[in-house]
């Protein structure tokens, strides 16, 4: 039936209507975000303006670790000796510049970069490490610290007011990977809350893991790598090419439990990470970089916080990358971070840690003096 000229006009007009709104439609969708999908693969952007400015005209030196706690603060211990004059100038005497001081030892951060409590140094009843390394803490209220300077064999635990509770060793000279009293200047530690135990990495001295007992510090076993008996003797350099070396190497840089209770360990200058039972029972081992020398590939291990730790996120400070890792196999499914000073770069990351929103927070040592915050971009949590 042919259509009247006016119902003709309305069908056309009708026509482009749809075609309009479809247009707007397909517009609109390409303008909108798009909904990510449950399970991504974690990214990350550097946060520029984490954490605020110091306090007091306070600098950070050398920055030995780094952990967040259960409440989402972010814990940081650093070196204060670690600072060139032209640092420090204006504890000089007479002063050289303007800025600046060391700020303490522990400092205590909260996500926005606000600093809230800080403490640390020589104190009654102690003796302070020569050069800090590795800070953890853990639900019960106790911060643990250590040191890698020569003689420092010990494993310090404080409130976290910085009041002095008890240390695992001595300041003084170690007594090598069978001893069951004194440290190998222990690079990292763990707390496994439901056993009450803590695992130590140690670590530049040593060649093992080693743990006590949260509150009386009693020894309760050690092991090396394979979960075999650690031994002191020289090892040779690390050749990607040689045999896989049946000794961790130095350092044994960290050590991370998941929830599952498997046992990660840092063996860094062997590019790998080895995979334990509680109880020193070898599981498995993973490799990367492999070609890596110099001082390794395998600096820090954070785990992924949703139920099932999905993922690892390992540190790299010779290549100053983070790989993310699936914690299931060892692949690695990304990766963030480059040498360099800008803002998302690194020099010798040393240490890293996530919190329960995903985002992660950085640790460089040497010349890199500084920590960084990286929030998460990606739905890759519930």
């Amino acid at each position: 039936m042919a259509l009247t000229p006016g119902r003709a006009r309305l069908t056309r007009a009708i026509a482009h209507l749809a075609r309009s709104m479809s247009i707007c439609a397909t517009a609109i969708a390409f303008a909108l975000p798009q909904a990510a999908a449950a399970g991504e693969i974690p990214t990350f952007a550097v946060d520029a303006s984490w954490p605020k400015a110091l306090p007091n005209n306070w600098i950070l030196g050398q920055v030995g670790g780094i952990t967040v706690d259960h409440r989402g603060h972010i814990w940081v211990i650093h070196r204060p000796r670690s600072l060139t004059d032209d640092e420090k100038g204006a504890t000089l005497n007479p002063p050289r510049s303007k800025c600046c001081a060391s700020a303490p030892p522990v400092l205590e951060f909260d996500a926005d970069g606000n600093l809230l409590r800080s403490w640390g140094g020589p104190g009654e009843g102690y003796e302070w490490v020569g050069r800090e390394h590795g800070i953890e803490v853990d639900e019960r209220g106790f911060v643990w610290i250590g040191g890698n300077a020569d003689n420092d064999n010990v494993i310090l635990k404080f409130t976290l007011d910085g009041k002095f509770v008890a240390q695992i060793g001595q300041i003084a000279p170690s007594k090598g990977s069978s001893d069951t009293t004194q440290l190998g200047k222990p690079a990292e530690t763990a707390i496994d809350k439901d056993a009450n135990e803590i695992y130590v990495a140690d670590g530049y001295g040593n060649r093992r893991v080693i743990v006590f007992d949260a509150d009386t510090l009693a020894y309760k076993r050690h092991w090396g790598a394979y979960g075999n008996k650690p031994s002191d003797d020289k090892q040779p350099p690390y050749d990607p090419k040689a045999p896989v070396a049946q000794q961790f190497g130095n350092p044994v840089h960290c050590v991370k439990l998941a929830n599952d209770g498997l046992v990660y360990v840092c063996d860094r200058t062997n590019n790998r990470i080895q995979v334990f039972k509680k109880d020193g029972t070898f599981v498995k081992e993973w490799f990367f970089e492999k070609n890596t020398l110099g001082n390794g590939a395998v600096w820090d291990i954070a785990l992924w916080p949703d139920a099932k730790q999905t993922y690892l996120l390992s540190a790299d400070g010779e290549n100053n990358e983070i790989r993310v890792i699936k914690r299931e196999d060892g692949t690695v499914v990304g990766s963030f971070g480059r040498s360099g000073r800008n803002a998302g770069q690194f020099h010798w990351v040393h240490a890293m840690a996530i919190d329960a929103k995903g985002n992660v927070y950085t640790a460089e040592v040497d010349t890199g003096k500084r920590i960084q915050k990286f929030k998460l971009t990606s739905n890759a949590l519930p």
